[in-house]
């Protein structure tokens, strides 16, 4: 047997994509997998010192990761109407933000790039937090403003909060394109052979737990930050789409198109090199 080691979020999308493949529903053949539960942030530092084989991470990551991984098809968080928010207490327009203590949650995040890329003068005065810390934070009154991701979504409003933009539905209007979240990624150095058999089980895992909802029901709730049933049905059902399945033509293009707003400010590396295997 020849064991892998597997990064992804405790976010009922990943637990639910990943709930067959690590629980021995499918067949995985001579490949065992090693599961790392982690924020999204520390995966992203965990990729970049190469610490996992296969890994979830954050576009905005993988972006300056590509000379040692690759994207693999399945498994990644791409959609329309699934962004980050940037929520206050306050009735701010992003325009009053400006010299504000904004909270986010990883400077290697896409959320955190999709800032950037609106308006790079509020990244001078942010504070970086774990996720689910930004939205207590901001009610507190810790810091003037919070940049929101997964789960936070739906329930920002019962901290107080309000919608200062959704930083998703500006990409969507600027490129018309979906927005590129989160990837799975893999060590180019695994070689394509066994890097496409890990793509194809990715796709039959989450095809399993589409036909066996109530089965990972547990798995997901014992890892995720929001017990509420509801909001964890919610988010699968946003995160966990088409472009789960496979990031197919559009999901591509958005992903070259975030990759060259964001080369062209410097805020990530171009590479000439394959965004596949």
């Amino acid at each position: 047997m020849k064991t892998l080691s597997l990064g992804y979020s405790p976010c009922p999308n990943d637990t639910f994509i990943f709930y067959a493949l690590v629980h021995g529903k499918i067949d995985t053949g001579d490949l065992q997998f090693k599961e790392i539960l982690l924020d999204v942030e520390t995966l992203n530092r965990s990729a970049i010192k190469g610490e996992l084989d296969i890994t979830k991470v954050s576009y905005n990551a993988f972006g300056n990761l590509r000379d040692d991984y690759c994207l693999l098809r399945s498994g990644g968080a791409l959609g329309r109407g699934c962004g980050p928010l940037v929520v206050s207490k306050r009735n701010y327009s992003m325009k009053d933000l400006k010299g504000k203590r904004i909270a986010i949650p990883g400077e290697l995040t896409t959320a955190y790039l999709l800032l950037q890329l609106y308006d790079p003068d509020l990244k001078k005065n942010i504070k970086v937090m774990p996720f689910n810390m930004v939205m207590d934070a901001v009610k507190k009154g810790e810091v003037d403003a919070g940049l929101i991701i997964h789960e936070s979504r739906f329930t920002y409003k019962a901290y107080g909060l309000k919608k200062v933009i959704d930083l998703g539905e500006w990409w969507e209007k600027e490129t018309g394109l979906p927005i590129p979240l989160g990837c799975i990624s893999a060590k180019r150095s695994i070689g394509s052979e066994l890097i496409n058999k890990i793509d194809s089980l990715i796709k039959e895992s989450i095809f399993y737990s589409m036909a066996h909802k109530k089965e990972s029901t547990e798995y997901i709730k014992n890892h995720s930050q929001e017990l509420e049933g509801l909001v964890i049905e919610q988010h699968i059902n946003l995160y966990v789409n088409d472009y789960s399945i496979d990031i197919g033509e559009d999901g591509i293009k958005a992903v070259q198109a975030l990759f060259e707003m964001a080369g062209e400010k410097g805020i990530i590396k171009k590479s000439l090199l394959s965004l596949f295997a």
